[in-house]
């Protein structure tokens, strides 16, 4: 499989992963706060459409790596998003309002299906800005989603900052031709 987000529409970005199993335990990793919190963020996430999506984004928590210069403070200190949930079915889907550029909203969607005693996760984040804002995005989700598999996997969770620089420049030339 393809670890690398695939541009589905101008201002929307998609990624696929088939992680190991059960169903449960992925949905637990993508709503529970402290399991969220080793690979992506902490925070509560409402369970019900109209709730609030609330994301801790503290990168010490998920990597051992120093962080670039400018990410140091988010990475030491945190960064906390407020969204709203759009879309709830348990253990099937959760989608959530996410903070962009300036006063600009996107909404990223994680949809899970069972494949065996493997789940099929796909994780959409629509509404980006643009170009910029899909190559970050894009360096972001990969990173992020490489670090579940490992938690999901037990193995050593990757390397973040260390790997994310060339992932966006590798998106970047990605998306030159793809998105106008």
């Amino acid at each position: 499989m393809n670890e690398y987000g695939v541009v589905l529409e101008s201002g929307a970005v998609r990624f696929e992963r088939v992680l190991p199993g059960p169903l449960e335990r992925v949905w637990a990793y993508i709503t529970e706060s402290g399991k969220r919190g080793t690979w992506l963020a902490s925070g509560e996430i409402e369970p019900r459409v109209g709730g609030k999506a609330e994301l801790l984004f503290k990168h010490s928590e998920i990597t051992a790596e120093a962080p670039p210069e400018r990410y140091r403070e988010v990475h030491e200190k945190g960064w906390l998003s407020h969204g709203t949930v759009t879309r709830y079915e348990p253990q099937r889907a959760i989608a959530f309002t996410w903070p962009g550029e300036g006063q600009a909203t996107s909404e990223v969607t994680f949809e899970l299906a069972p494949e065996g005693e493997r789940v099929r996760l796909v994780v959409t984040h629509r509404k980006l800005a643009d170009k910029a804002e899909m190559t970050s995005v894009s360096g972001g989700w990969h990173m992020h989603l490489g670090i579940l598999e490992d938690r999901l996997t037990g193995a050593p969770p990757r390397g973040f900052w260390s790997r994310l620089g060339g992932l966006e420049a590798e998106y970047a030339a990605r998306y030159a031709e793809a998105v106008k």
